[in-house]
């Protein structure tokens, strides 16, 4: 990743995120990064329920790819990095989980944004297309 905009989520591991070895299960990462990108739009003054409020739709996950390195564990403190690295017809979100400095997954998730009523495919609302393609203009120029 280069030096720009992330957004971290820190995010403790507890008991019920492990299996019976005490290694976090497979699918909380994606728990995880589920948490850190409503944070991340969150913290951009871009939450959830605004959307679903003022324009009647929200986002969904299309596509989620999980490449697993390294085993998080009970009591780990972990840091879910989330980088914006598309807004158009969907969202391409990249995010890592860090123990550290050492790398324990990275994911990709593509998001679509979807009407509330009939949950037919839509286009991102404004203030939000413009300012998730604003950061990513701040991105690519630092």
């Amino acid at each position: 990743m280069t030096k720009s905009y992330e957004h971290r989520h820190a995010i403790r591991v507890y008991f019920e995120d492990t299996d019976a070895g005490g290694v976090v299960y497979h699918a909380n990462y994606l728990r995880w990064a589920e948490r850190a990108r409503t944070e991340a739009l969150r913290d951009m003054g871009l939450p959830h329920s605004e959307m679903q409020r003022l324009h009647g739709c929200f986002l969904v996950v299309r596509r989620a790819a999980v490449e697993y390195a390294r085993p998080a564990r009970l009591d780990d403190e972990v840091v879910v990095a989330t980088r914006i690295r598309r807004a158009a017809a969907s969202l391409l979100l990249e995010q890592r989980v860090f123990r550290g400095e050492e790398t324990l997954a990275v994911i990709e998730v593509t998001l679509a944004c979807v009407d509330a009523a009939s949950l037919a495919p839509r286009r991102l609302p404004e203030p939000w297309l413009g300012a998730l393609r604003a950061r990513i203009a701040t991105e690519a120029s630092s």
